[in-house]
């Protein structure tokens, strides 16, 4: 593994992420963790800037891990993985990095004079609640030091580990800002075991919205990816979100399928190997880029957002998630009244 160009001395123009010798490979002969090798370093900075060209809503994000063993098929982030020599393939889903110091290195950073308190985003990469959680435990930490501040701060998951922090969350509640987003892209079971293997089902998920709204906390689904040709029929997109409603979500945002380098060449041999008949309708749609044509992606918001008002997904109060109560509440039952439009909003 080279990891050169990530720990360059002090004097380099391009500051390290951690120092070489601070590197320390493990591997764990029990079933969650077979054929994975976990590479634990000691990070020297955790609060990231994001690209000023980049598409994202937001500035700041915080990544405890790098890669990812829910091993999406189709994961954006696996051209991050090129970075260390490392494939975007296999290894993205079973080399995985992690930044041991993470929570300690946010504290010092979250107290800094240079800091302003902007909103953090996490999970927008790879994600913070991936298998990995389980045995590192960086996020209770992580959590704890954004309450100590008061720092807002968002989540985005397809992991059902979020629910061991719910505490954290509800106490994150009543001092700032935040926001949670589940991420189930469709509900096709056959679908899910494919492409996103590692990854609980898609109810499951679904049952973490539910467990969140229950507790005062509001819980929005990244619709995401809508998968074109496979995930993208009407009755599969009113199925979804029909899902999406019923556990309570407070907005549902679609996202089509985007193939960016990394990611494209690995989805194209899981499609080579499973839909073969889809390989030129695919190069038809994508031929212009990593993005799906605007025709396309709006004519599946569109659907998504009628289906969305259909249930009754209603708009996402800013800020009322900051009253939250000592106890947990049922969910209230739905009115009977005409659906409020639904609000598509990232996190």
């Amino acid at each position: 593994m080279r990891w050169d160009n990530l720990t360059r001395d002090d004097t380099s123009a391009t500051p390290a992420l951690f120092a070489a010798d601070a590197v320390t490979t493990r591997t764990f002969d029990t079933p969650e963790f077979r054929g994975i090798t976990f590479h634990e370093i000691r990070a020297r900075s955790i609060i990231n800037r994001v690209p000023g060209a980049s598409r994202m809503p937001f500035e700041w994000t915080v990544n405890p891990y790098r890669g990812c063993t829910h091993a999406c098929v189709y994961c954006f982030a696996r051209k991050t993985h090129s970075y260390l020599d490392l494939d975007t393939g296999i290894d993205f889903d079973s080399q995985i990095v992690v930044k041991t110091n993470a929570p300690e290195l946010l504290r010092r950073e979250l107290a800094s004079r240079r800091w302003a308190g902007e909103h953090i985003a996490m999970g927008t990469n790879v994600d913070c609640y991936q298998r990995a959680e389980g045995r590192y435990q960086l996020m209770p930490g992580i959590l704890t030091a954004l309450v100590e501040r008061a720092n807002p701060f968002s989540i985005l998951t397809k992991g059902t580990l979020i629910l061991r922090d719910l505490e954290l969350l509800r106490r994150a509640s009543r001092v700032t800002d935040i926001g949670v987003s589940v991420s189930v892209g469709f509900t096709d079971g056959e679908l899910w075991r494919t492409v996103e293997p590692g990854t609980p089902p898609p109810e499951r998920r679904l049952d973490v919205v539910r467990t969140l709204s229950s507790h005062g906390i509001p819980c929005g689904v990244l619709m995401a990816p809508v998968i074109p040709f496979l995930g993208d029929s009407p009755e599969q997109l009113r199925a979804t979100v029909r899902a999406i409603a019923q556990a309570g979500a407070t907005s549902v945002t679609p996202l089509v399928l985007h193939l960016r380098p990394g990611a494209r060449e690995w989805f194209t041999t899981w499609l080579t190997h499973h839909h073969p008949r889809l390989l030129r309708r695919y190069d038809a749609l994508y031929e212009g880029g990593s993005y799906a044509p605007k025709w396309y992606q709006r004519r599946i918001t569109g659907m998504v957002h009628d289906f969305a008002a259909e249930y009754g997904i209603g708009p996402y109060a800013a800020g009322a998630h900051r009253n939250v109560p000592d106890e947990p509440e049922e969910p209230d039952a739905r009115a009977d009244s005409p659906p409020a439009p639904a609000q598509l909003s990232l996190l």
